[in-house]
C-alpha cells in the first residue's frame, strides 16, 4: 500500500467540484493523485460517480439528502453537507477552512467571477479550474513562473495594471477584463497594485 493511502491529511488541497459543464475526468484526475478531500455539490454529483471519484462531501439541499440516502453506504465514509443560507462555494470554504485546509482546487468555477473570491484567496490557497484552463492567484501582488513558450490569461480588475517582465523584455498595460499574452520559454514575473489571476491552458 502506498503512503498516500494512509490516513487523508489536510496538506493536500482539496478537489472542490463545483460543475462539470465542459469539465473531463482527464482534467481532474491529476488533482486526485494524492487523494485529496473531494468536496462535490449536488449538481455535480452523478456525473462525478461515473467518473469513479471517491467523494468525501457532499453539498445539498435537504431535498437532495432525503432522495440519496444510499449514497451514504455507497461512498462510505461520507458525509452530506446541508446548504441552506449560504451558496454551494461559500458553504464549501466555509467547511475547508474549519476542517483546517490550507488549499483547495475549485472544479467548475466560472472565471469570469474571479472578484467574488478576493476575501477566501487571502484565507486559503486557491486555484480555479474552468474548462481546460488553470488560474493561480498572485496574492502579493507578485508572481513568477516558469513556462513553455505559450499563451496565458490574466485576470484582473478591469483596466488594473500588471507589468509583465521575461526574456521579451518589460511590459506594462491595463487588464481589460480578461487579457491574452503570448510568453517566451523561461521565467516570466508578473506585478500589479492587487490581487490578480494568472492563467494556463491544462
Amino acid at each position: 500500500m502506498s503512503s498516500h493511502h494512509f490516513v487523508k491529511e489536510q496538506q493536500e488541497p482539496a478537489v472542490f467540484i463545483l460543475e462539470v459543464k465542459g469539465i473531463s475526468f482527464e482534467i481532474v484526475a491529476p488533482l486526485l493523485e494524492w487523494s485529496p478531500t473531494v468536496l462535490v455539490a449536488q449538481e455535480a454529483v452523478e456525473v462525478v460517480l461515473t467518473w469513479g471519484v471517491k467523494i468525501d462531501v457532499i453539498l445539498a439541499t435537504h431535498e437532495f439528502q432525503k432522495e440519496n440516502t444510499r449514497l451514504l453506504e455507497e461512498q462510505y465514509p461520507l458525509r452530506f453537507l446541508t446548504v441552506s443560507n449560504l451558496t454551494f462555494l461559500e458553504e464549501g470554504i466555509h467547511y475547508l477552512l474549519a476542517s483546517q485546509h490550507k488549499g483547495v482546487h475549485l472544479v467548475g468555477f466560472d472565471h469570469q467571477k474571479h472578484q467574488e473570491l478576493e476575501e477566501k484567496v487571502l484565507q486559503m490557497d486557491l486555484t480555479l479550474v474552468d474548462g481546460n484552463w488553470k488560474y493561480y492567484p498572485a496574492k502579493e501582488g507578485k508572481f513568477s513562473k516558469w513556462f513553455a513558450a505559450t499563451e496565458i490569461r490574466l485576470l484582473a480588475a478591469e483596466s488594473q495594471p500588471v507589468e509583465v517582465s521575461n526574456a521579451h523584455g518589460s511590459l506594462l498595460f491595463p487588464v481589460c477584463y480578461l487579457t491574452q499574452l503570448e510568453v517566451p520559454e523561461g521565467i516570466s514575473i508578473f506585478s500589479s497594485t492587487g490581487i490578480f489571476w494568472i492563467g494556463e491552458r491544462i
